[in-house]
């Protein structure tokens, strides 16, 4: 074996040898007959072969004109006598370097002119790495030694420019507008609300016209604004109630799991923990009630003291119509219900008709003496849309329908006979025949009793000076009438379904006979069977399970016991007893003794408030919360004063969420819906909380 390496390595040499005076051979030929780069690429052709850079990927074309004097070598090899060569020849060309000084070793040092053309000319790599190495290690070129040297009347236009910028941007993110423009190039004739405005500011300021936009250098025009960048309630030093909103998460899905996970996140990148959470509140109208159910109670098991309260600001009424949209014959209703409203009121000349028939109906009951004519009755009316920012608008389209019902059809079978064009007399037809179902009765007068019940208590939790106990009273009395409704209701509901289907020639249908499944198949059960449990129960339990949920005995003791700390009307609702209860309620906030000592504070601070004129004439625990911080009495009475705290913080009027939602609306458009998550994010916080960016100097901008 070692014979055969020594061997070997003697053939090395000769090898290479060979291969020198075979190299200077094909030259010196190539040279005698003025061949060159074109005979070799043709033979390479004729020979079937491709040549290709293994590096860069380049073609023979460009390839052999590249190569180093190795030109020659190829045909050599290629042209000699009985030896092999490949279909495609793989090497390196001079663009890309070689690695004859890494794998193979050069040789060929008596050929010094090959060392020149391996390096290359001036712009060759081996040049260029060189001076960008110099380049790096001058301080000279540094870019803060270039920004060191602009004179002051260059940094005081830099300064204008980035001013006029920052001016822009602060306008645009306080009045929630967009920046950029679909064209925003110079002949564009609408640039965008950023370009637009920064022209506007440079036009009433010839310093800053001079030094913006196109009179600005074109690799410093500051023209690409970029933004970098949850709402929770707290009390402040003062004793005055904070609403912040601090961030919105982008969820992959809407189970409770997710939206945890997601809250757990948001509180720990602000150094936040949900131990120390004293209650929660979400959006009263959305359709996920049944996810935030659970979330709230996966919120209760981390922390006890994580009370909810349904937030007096959001719209009871719109609770009452998600819940009941959950049962597949209602959703259905309030759809065909939303169809009604846009064919009847497509066109003034409908709605004109709509408003004629009603008064002639009128006059004609008049005639009759059927009606009462007494002032203010019968006035015109007109068929209400229901609106999610309308209070109350679902109820009253509800009776605007029952009472203008035979007119409605009137104008519909108008639209039938003499519609515009064969989509709207095709929507009339379909409406028509569901407004003369059985199923329409029942769910029209069903959500019509639902949404009376509970419209006096959802124009309740909307006023302004709230009344608590008197809340926590129609919250209880809602809560009966409906549990009374379902148990007795369903019999007096049918006698008006009844009275309704007669006036309105639909066919009323006999509560004993066997109830047929889309007017054909029959069933064992009776129509009372299903329009009384698969409908009626259904429907009303729903809702009795919702306000369970929303307005909890605890949270009805919570409401009870926090209205003893207001201070109107003399503190008349002040109780010692309630506040002692609601101590309780906070375990982790007072412990066995402090609540003691609470119940002797509570006393002598009742004793003195009740005596001190400046506590007269407050309206409210808000107020009561800054007076006893401005007065220092807060220091007197701490127990008290934290107890006013645990209630301030409860989101119990709180309309940041409201406003969090409407803002998005505003910023997040369907001509701006590509936003990313953290542009959209700072957004909103320059949107919602205009205090904290009017805060932000323009200075500290140009710092950041």
């Amino acid at each position: 074996m070692e014979k055969l390496r020594e061997r070997e390595r003697e053939s090395i040499p000769n090898r290479d040898r060979i291969r020198d005076q075979l190299d200077e051979m094909v030259d010196t030929t190539l040279n005698e007959f003025g061949l060159g780069n074109e005979f070799v690429e043709k033979e390479l052709k004729s020979e079937g072969i491709a040549v290709e850079c293994k590096i860069c990927g380049a073609s023979c074309d460009w390839l052999l004109s590249c190569f180093p004097a190795s030109s020659s070598s190829v045909v050599g090899w290629a042209l000699a006598p009985g030896c092999f060569f490949p279909a495609r020849l793989r090497a390196v060309c001079r663009q890309c370097g070689s690695d004859a000084f890494v794998t193979y070793g050069f040789n060929s040092w008596n050929k010094t002119e090959r060392l020149g053309l391996h390096v290359g000319d001036i712009n060759s790599f081996y040049n260029r790495a060189p001076k960008k190495g110099e380049d790096l290690m001058s301080q000279d070129r540094y870019i803060v030694v270039a920004f060191h040297k602009q004179t002051e009347k260059e940094k005081n236009k830099n300064r204008i420019q980035l001013n006029a910028s920052i001016k822009a941007c602060r306008f645009l993110l306080n009045n929630a507008l967009p920046f950029r423009g679909h064209d925003e190039s110079e002949m564009s004739i609408s640039k965008g609300m950023f370009l637009e405005t920064l022209a506007l500011i440079g036009d009433c300021n010839e310093d800053v016209g001079k030094v913006i936009l196109k009179n600005a250098p074109k690799n410093n025009q500051i023209v690409s604004p970029r933004t970098n960048g949850g709402g929770f309630t707290y009390v402040d030093a003062h004793g005055i109630v904070k609403e912040r909103f601090f961030g919105i998460v982008h969820v992959t899905g809407t189970s409770s799991s997710i939206l945890k996970s997601a809250i757990d996140t948001l509180f720990a990148e602000h150094g936040l923990s949900l131990k120390h959470v004293r209650g929660q509140g979400y959006d009263g109208a959305s359709n996920m009630c049944s996810e935030f159910n659970k979330i709230k109670a996966l919120i209760l098991n981390e922390n006890s003291s994580a009370y909810y309260i349904h937030c007096f600001a959001h719209q009871l009424q719109l609770v009452v119509v998600a819940v009941a949209n959950k049962h597949d014959g209602v959703e259905n209703f309030f759809n065909m219900l939303g169809m009604v409203i846009n064919v009847v009121n497509a066109s003034c000349k409908r709605k004109d008709m709509l408003g004629q028939s009603y008064k002639d109906r009128v006059q004609e009951a008049i005639g009759k003496c059927e009606i009462d004519t007494r002032t203010g009755k019968y006035q015109e009316l007109s068929l209400i849309r229901a609106g999610d920012t309308r209070w109350g608008s679902h109820y009253k389209t509800i009776l605007s329908l029952i009472t203008l019902f035979p007119n409605v059809v009137e104008v519909l079978r108008y639209v039938e006979e003499d519609g515009d064009n064969g989509f709207s007399r095709t929507q009339a037809i379909g409406i028509l025949a569901y407004l003369k179902t059985f199923d329409f009765v029942i769910y029209l007068h069903l959500m019509f009793h639902i949404l009376e019940v509970t419209d006096l208590l959802s124009r309740a939790l909307q006023k302004k000076d709230q009344d608590i106990l008197e809340t926590v009273a129609l919250i209880r009395g809602t809560k009966q009438l409906l549990q009374q409704f379902r148990e007795t209701g369903f019999d007096l509901l049918l006698k008006k379904m009844y009275s309704f289907c007669e006036a309105n020639g639909i066919e009323a249908l006999d509560m004993e006979d066997h109830y047929s499944k889309n007017g054909r198949q029959r069933t064992n059960i009776t129509n009372r069977h299903y329009y009384k449990f698969d409908i009626f129960n259904t429907v009303v339990d729903m809702q009795i399970q919702e306000f369970r949920d929303r307005f909890s005995e605890v949270s009805i003791e919570l409401l009870k016991n926090i209205a003893a700390l207001s201070p109107c009307n003399s503190f008349s609702q002040f109780n010692v007893s309630d506040l002692l209860k609601l101590s309780e309620l906070y375990s982790q906030d007072f412990s066995h003794m402090e609540r003691i000592a609470l119940g002797k504070q509570l006393n002598m601070y009742y004793l003195i408030v009740r005596q001190d004129e400046r506590f007269a004439n407050l309206s409210g625990i808000v107020e009561l919360a800054r007076l006893l911080v401005e007065t220092k009495k807060h220091k007197t009475y701490p127990l008290v004063y934290r107890l006013l705290k645990l209630a301030l913080v409860l989101p119990v009027a709180t309309a940041t969420i409201e406003r969090c939602f409407s803002a998005m609306k505003i910023v997040k458009s369907d001509l701006r819906n590509k936003f990313g998550d953290e542009f959209l994010n700072a957004a909103m916080i320059c949107t919602i909380e205009k205090e904290a960016l009017f805060a932000v100097s323009d200075d500290d901008v140009i710092t950041q």
